[in-house]
């Protein structure tokens, strides 16, 4: 399956590097969060992908135009002159197919500029470029596609802790409870689509609001919940807490180092 990633936002919440780089571009350790989820994804054996550009695509191209694998991977340097015994690429086989679709698209219009690139696929996946996960794609995708709905997406509990408040009408608080020890669940992307979404979607229309709330009235949407490992990289204390992780080796979303199938 073909794998659309949204990579033209402005990044706003992550200022401190957006203002100079795309999200999809800031690093978690020494390769830029969007090379992790398509390392994902090509785990699974998904290695044609489709990138919506907006915000600095010019950088996400050069990106991937002077790939190094030196960066990440051991070799050896002889003599002092520069000459390498060249280690093999870690993204040997995949095929990026790079879309300009606006800046300030929404993801509706972004999909939808890339219709073109989807070929004849009956079905493909989609994500947001700053957000990992370990979860069990094939899993996922078995349970989609048993449903016969035309849009899925997986519901996580928010990364984020934030408290729920109760309070009487004179301001005495009633009751306080953390977000996160509640049955509360958010979109978390990863998300699996029919060709015929396109029929749901009308001009200018983001994908998560009119279209799904027509897929929902006919019982179209699918999700599936997942308590595993998932987070953005919305801040930048997301951005310390990815760099803290991968500092100790806590790096669940690396399902191509852990053996998951």
């Amino acid at each position: 399956m073909k794998v659309v990633i949204f990579c033209g936002g402005l990044g706003t919440r992550l200022r401190e590097f957006s203002q100079t780089t795309p999200k999809p571009l800031v690093n978690i350790g020494y390769r830029p969060i969007l090379w992790h989820l398509m390392k994902y994804y090509a785990h699974y054996g998904h290695k044609e992908f489709i990138i919506c550009l907006g915000y600095r695509g010019d950088m996400i191209k050069d990106f991937f135009l002077n790939y190094n694998s030196y960066h990440s991977t051991d070799f050896v340097l002889e003599n002092g002159t520069g000459t390498r015994n060249s280690p093999d690429s870690d993204v040997p086989d995949w095929r990026i197919q790079f879309a300009e679709t606006g800046l300030h698209s929404n993801i509706g219009q972004r999909l939808c500029a890339v219709k073109k690139y989807l070929d004849d696929d009956e079905v493909f996946l989609a994500n947001y470029g700053d957000q990992l996960s370990d979860l069990p794609l094939d899993q996922y995708l078995d349970g989609f596609l048993s449903s016969g709905a035309v849009g899925g997406f997986v519901s996580v509990r928010p990364s984020h802790s934030f408290h729920s408040v109760e309070a009487a009408d004179d301001g005495r608080v009633l009751d306080l409870t953390s977000v996160t020890e509640t049955d509360f669940w958010i979109n978390g992307g990863y998300l699996v689509l029919r060709r015929e979404i396109f029929d749901y979607i009308e001009k200018d229309e983001e994908l998560v609001e009119e279209p799904f709330r027509r897929l929902i009235s006919e019982q179209k949407l699918y999700t599936h919940r997942y308590n595993g490992f998932w987070k953005s990289m919305d801040t930048f204390k997301d951005k310390i807490t990815y760099d803290r992780m991968n500092g100790i080796g806590d790096t669940p979303w690396e399902v191509w180092n852990s053996g998951q199938e």
